[in-house]
């Protein structure tokens, strides 16, 4: 181990500022204050700069993660956030949003190293840092950095759905120079970003910009268009006159409990109860701008992030009593330890090793949910052990309202309405993994309607592969049919 290494892992741990729970439950403000300068660049030179950068190959995106905090260290944001920015579009959203402890953390070997006194430290803080080094360069321009374009091309893409796949897809494109309409189903565009994290987590402003800054660039959005059902895939290529078409719908279909009651007023699917809680009426389809109802008693079944974005909305909300139910053990759940952590300072209850058996109400209206204990039986097909219902255990849990927070599929419409492009049973449509091209040459795809529910993070580096593919189809493989079917022409 070298000198220079060996001061860097003695440096310790920079915490990260929030906001107290007592306070953050008046607000819908971040949670986290984030770093300032100082603390930043410290945290920074804890990075012991490894020639094998095993953070960087643990990122989706491929981030090359010590060489933007060798910048920061010096203090040159922009050098720093230059550096994120040539592999991806939303280092502000992924450092928010990315479950780093599983990713480039977790890969760290700061976290690993065991220093000469036999402690351990925690790894870099990645993520907190990659977010605070682009908001700083985005103060300093007053907005999105410009990116230089290529001539137009006289090429037009349609993308479908406004999330992070096609958002980064369509950057990406109109950089090269080809003209791009975005058509999303919801009033606004920004998909998860928007309709699926609360601003608790990450401002929507930042979303704002970035829809701005995408328009700026000459990018369209025509939102209130339900691809699939108000128009087709078909009529966007034959009628429309775009070029190629990319995928980008996510995985917005939430999963039902398949209980008795379910049909209960006060029974909601998880993107309901957090756009409703989290967003302006304006902002959502008409059915959804009713505000939701004042209650006491909110369960939300599910184990994942999502099940955490509801709890602490709710709470948020005013509810006195959230509890989070769900039938393993807390080590098998797959969201985010910090967001568990955070729920827990908010006053959110936990109950393990339980499953819903039905909702019951009156005068059709939930009153609460009839719960089984379970014990841990042989692993399921994911690898973890399979609930086993415990006779005898039944008993009800008084609830005001009940969230389904359970896991989300694809939208089935699109491969529904168009003809020889292939999906599997779940809608899940099949690509090309290289090019991300479907079973239809002209019609590409990424994100969580091809992986299916994912990350902002694999989506975005979804986009970004399939941008490169249809460049290289507009450019090479399409000019190449039009001369030959002219060639043919000639001849005849």
């Amino acid at each position: 181990m070298s000198n220079l290494t060996h001061r860097r892992l003695l440096i310790p741990v920079q915490p990260v500022p929030k906001q107290a729970p007592e306070d953050r439950l008046k607000n819908w403000d971040e949670a986290y204050l984030g770093f300032d300068l100082q603390a930043a660049q410290i945290e920074a030179a804890r990075c012991i700069q490894c020639p094998a950068a095993p953070c960087t190959e643990a990122c989706p995106l491929h981030n090359d993660i010590p060489g933007a905090f060798s910048f920061l260290e010096i203090g040159d944001i922009e050098s720093a956030a230059g550096v994120f920015r040539r592999t991806s579009n939303l280092p502000e959203m992924c450092g928010r949003l990315c479950p780093q402890e599983k990713l480039c953390e977790g890969a760290c070997v700061v976290g690993f190293a065991l220093r000469v006194d036999g402690s351990y430290q925690p790894p870099v803080t990645i993520g907190k840092l990659e977010a605070f080094i682009n908001d700083s360069q985005r103060r300093l321009h007053g907005g999105w950095p410009v990116f230089e374009q290529a001539p137009a091309s006289g090429r037009k893409v349609a993308l479908i759905g406004a999330g992070p796949a096609s958002l980064g897809c369509a950057e990406e494109l109109t950089k090269l120079g080809h003209t791009c309409t975005i058509f999303e189903a919801w009033p606004e565009p920004g998909g998860v970003l928007v309709y699926g994290i609360p601003n608790f987590k990450m401002r929507k402003e930042i979303v704002d910009d970035y829809i701005a800054y995408l328009r700026k660039m000459g990018i369209q959005f025509r939102c209130n268009t339900w691809v699939g059902k108000d128009i087709t895939l078909d009529t966007l290529l034959e009628k429309d006159g775009f070029d190629a078409v990319f995928v980008g719908t996510g995985a917005g279909v939430g999963n039902k409990l398949r209980i008795p009651g379910e049909e209960l007023d006060g029974v909601y699917e998880a993107t309901e109860y957090l756009v409703r809680g989290n967003l302006p009426p304006e902002a959502l389809p008409e059915k959804l701008r009713t505000p939701l109802p004042k209650v006491d008693r909110v369960v939300v079944i599910g184990g994942g992030d999502t099940s955490m974005d509801c709890v602490r909305t709710a709470r948020r909300l005013g509810v006195t009593e959230v509890t989070c139910m769900y039938r393993r053990t807390e080590a098998e759940m797959l969201g985010r330890g910090e967001e568990r952590k955070n729920a827990r300072e908010e006053g959110v209850n936990f109950m393990w090793m339980t499953i819903p058996l039905r909702v019951v109400g009156e005068d059709g209206r939930v009153t609460g949910v009839e719960v089984q204990k379970v014990e841990l039986g042989e692993p399921d097909e994911s690898g973890r052990r399979r609930p086993v219902p415990v006779p005898g255990s039944e008993y009800i849990l008084p609830a005001d309202m009940v969230v389904a927070a359970i896991g989300y599929n694809a939208d089935p419409l699109v491969p529904k309405s168009t003809e020889g492009l292939r999906a599997n049973r779940w809608a899940l449509l099949e690509v090309d993994k290289d090019t991300m091209r479907t079973s239809r040459p002209n019609i590409f795809a990424g994100g969580d309607n091809v992986n299916g529910a994912d990350l902002v993070v694999t989506a975005l580096a979804d986009g970004r592969r399939a941008a490169e593919a249809i460049h290289l189809y507009l450019t090479d493989e399409l000019p190449r049919s039009e001369r030959a079917k002219a060639a043919a022409g000639r001849r005849r």
